[in-house]
């Protein structure tokens, strides 16, 4: 069986000046989970979830522990709110980030007239989901991991 025959053809897309904002509300509203990234017809990243929780990972947020001293208890509701706060605004700013910071350049991706198994071989080497269909340079398509166990449930 081949690509072509289990690949989603409307495949949903962000370009890379977008924010991340944008791109959030794209994998919401479309139960997805990542997206090519394309500029001028070609595809120059791939963007997922993933890459949008590793922002959580690097910036201001973290587990910092601390024990207070008696004083400092009546400090921490206090330091609560101011907290709250910077967390607020560091979401803010992650949402105005562009796409291109933090998508993945590098793209692994497959011709319609491959097969699933080396579709899925190349998905198992690289541990990625997806994998965006090309053909004459052009992005045609899209195959996730699902397409494929889909398509090999439908095989005799």
């Amino acid at each position: 069986m081949k690509v072509r025959d289990v690949m989603s053809k409307k495949v949903i897309t962000c370009r890379p000046d977008e924010t991340i904002g944008i791109l959030a509300n794209l994998f919401k509203e479309n139960h997805i989970s990542g997206v090519p990234v394309v500029e001028n017809g070609k595809v120059v990243g791939i963007a997922s979830e993933t890459d949008l929780l590793k922002l959580f990972k690097t910036s201001e947020f973290s587990n910092e522990l601390f024990l207070p001293s008696p004083l400092e208890i009546i400090e921490i509701p206090l330091k609560n709110i101011i907290r709250l706060e910077e967390v607020k605004n560091t979401l803010v700013d992650m949402k105005l980030k562009q796409v291109s910071s933090i998508m993945k350049k590098s793209v692994q991706s497959i011709s319609p007239d491959d097969n699933l198994e080396n579709a899925s071989k190349k998905m198992i080497r690289n541990k990625i989901n997806r994998l965006p269909v090309i053909e004459n340079e052009k992005l045609v398509g899209i195959v996730a991991r699902s397409d494929i166990i889909r398509g090999l449930s439908t095989m005799e």
